[in-house]
């Protein structure tokens, strides 16, 4: 699994996030999403690496400006990840 961090700009509100949110769900495959307008990010949880020029295609065609995107692995916490 892959932690995926996008970088935007132009988010104003909860419908821009939700707005973010159905574009990653629609346009790739993904487990979680979740977009911040105040941190001006979406983080995106998938199984495989996303392609950047797809991540700002996408993040451009809905109107916003993609700014940077960062990748790392990314492992499930569960109840008792702690004793591992």
């Amino acid at each position: 699994m892959v932690k995926t961090v996008v970088k935007i700009e132009g988010m104003a509100c909860g419908m821009c996030e939700s707005h973010m949110n159905d574009t990653f769900r629609n346009k790739f495959q993904v487990k979680k999403v979740s977009s911040s307008f105040k941190n001006k990010e979406s983080v995106i949880i998938s199984g495989e690496e996303l392609d950047e020029e797809a991540v700002r295609k996408a993040v451009e065609d809905t109107g916003y400006t993609f700014v940077s995107m960062s990748s790392e692995p990314y492992e499930k916490k569960g109840f008792f990840s702690f004793k591992k």
